[in-house]
């Protein structure tokens, strides 16, 4: 699996590789100018990176991928502007590079380029970049599905089985909050499932989420419109694009910190 993910913060490309990495709870970091300039203004505080004593890109560019192994470069039709010149700069110091045309390439087929390229590589340390919003507006959706479908690829390779699967025999439901969404998956879950997610480690996350995500989509009734419950955790999100999977993620989430907390009484107790 990658075990980082690094980008330097702008919006488009950079912030949609770290709100995958958010999302999945892989450790993520990188480089931002001084002020943590970005072209809409300072970088929202959700996202934890460092700060360049310089203003300049050009410094930041470089210095993400001195901490990264490899970088990834994921853009439509023609390199230009900062993608170009982080081709250039990762060529100068040697570091594997891997271009992806995303005009070229569907989505999934942009994953599995970029699985390989991290297994030849062996890649646990990985910079993300691309174009800017306000020169491509589409960038950020499709880097977000590029490096989703790469998630789910990884994971796959690892043959990590789930057994304590949600039951598929049941009604929908519509839950108009995460805390009543959470109460109605805790009701499915047994003890044992319980605490096998409590003892979970963060980083694994995944493992639940993509055992339940189709499960999960019926049961909360986000495949048949409840939208009250996709808005509230779009605004607890507070993140632009958002979609039916980034609220199964943060009922997944949510139910882990529960499953925690009732362990924790149970050992008080």
């Amino acid at each position: 699996m990658i075990e980082k993910i690094m980008s330097g913060g702008q919006t488009g490309a950079d912030q949609a590789a770290l709100d995958v990495a958010i999302k999945y709870n892989i450790p993520y970091g990188g480089w931002i100018p001084r002020g943590r300039k970005t072209e809409a203004g300072p970088l929202p505080s959700r996202y934890r990176l460092s700060v360049m004593p310089t203003s300049d890109y050009r410094d930041r560019t470089l210095q993400n991928i001195l901490d990264s192994q490899a970088t990834v470069i994921l853009y439509h039709g023609r390199l230009m502007g900062g993608s170009r010149l982080t081709r250039e700069l990762a060529k100068t110091q040697n570091q594997p590079c891997l271009a992806v045309n995303l005009v070229t390439r569907d989505p999934f087929e942009a994953a599995m380029t970029l699985q390989s390229f991290v297994k030849d590589h062996q890649v646990g340390i990985l910079n993300v970049a691309g174009p800017r919003a306000s020169h491509d507006p589409d960038i950020y959706m499709d880097v977000k599905m590029v490096l989703e479908i790469l998630v789910y690829l990884l994971f796959l390779a690892q043959e990590i089985s789930w057994p304590h699967d949600m039951a598929l025999d049941v009604d929908p439901a519509c839950p108009d909050s995460v805390g009543a969404a959470v109460e109605l998956v805790m009701s499915d879950l047994s003890l044992k499932s319980r605490t096998a997610i409590a003892r979970l480690d963060p980083s694994d996350i995944q493992t639940v989420y993509f055992s339940w995500v189709d499960a999960l989509r019926f049961r909360l009734g986000l495949d048949t419109g409840n939208t009250v419950l996709m808005d509230v955790c779009r605004r607890d999100a507070n993140v632009a694009y958002f979609t039916v999977e980034d609220a199964v993620m943060a009922i997944v989430k949510a139910v882990k910190s529960e499953c925690e907390r009732v362990c924790r009484l149970r050992v008080v107790k």
